[in-house]
């Protein structure tokens, strides 16, 4: 069965590695972006290929289990170790997709710790917009009122300190 899963195996991580390193880019740009000039359009649009990017690499990983658990294998490091075994067992070179992988573990922490801190930047940057809005409409500086989600909600009506 490894003669037919192992090449899937390694197009499936190749084309994980792909999208990961353009998350990474996405992100990288996002951060950029965050320091210089805070233009939402920009923003909006990088957040779209971000969604787009983790949708396809939520697909590629769903993909990737569908193969290991064709060989009985868990979807985790253990699995891949194992794979990776049965495959040069099986006569297949395995350090080009072993280095694949290693390079897609650690891009993807990478990515997870560029993504956390722009969500900081991000959440910063709202408390700063939000504190100002409340400034200019007069409101206190806490929300008295949390929706649903456990968020907090702006009131509805409002007067305004200054007028011009």
């Amino acid at each position: 069965m490894i003669e037919k899963t192992f090449p899937l195996v390694e197009i499936q991580i190749l084309s994980l590695l792909n999208a990961v390193e353009e998350l990474y880019r996405q992100l990288t740009q996002e951060a950029e972006s965050l320091k210089q000039t805070r233009q939402a359009d920009l923003l909006g649009h990088i957040a779209g290929n971000k969604n787009r990017l983790v949708n396809r690499t939520e697909q590629l990983s769903k993909q990737l289990e569908d193969l290991l658990s064709m060989e009985q294998l868990p979807c985790h490091q253990e699995g891949i170790r194992t794979l990776f075994r049965r495959a040069e067992s099986a006569g297949f070179s395995t350090s080009d997709t072993a280095h694949r992988w290693a390079q897609l573990r650690s891009l993807s922490a990478a990515c997870k710790a560029l993504n956390e801190h722009n969500g900081a930047c991000i959440e910063l940057l709202a408390r700063h917009t939000q504190r100002s809005l409340h400034i200019l409409k007069g409101k206190p500086a806490f929300a008295n009122t949390y929706g649903p989600d456990g968020t907090a909600r702006s009131d509805y009506f409002s007067r305004t300190s200054i007028s011009v």
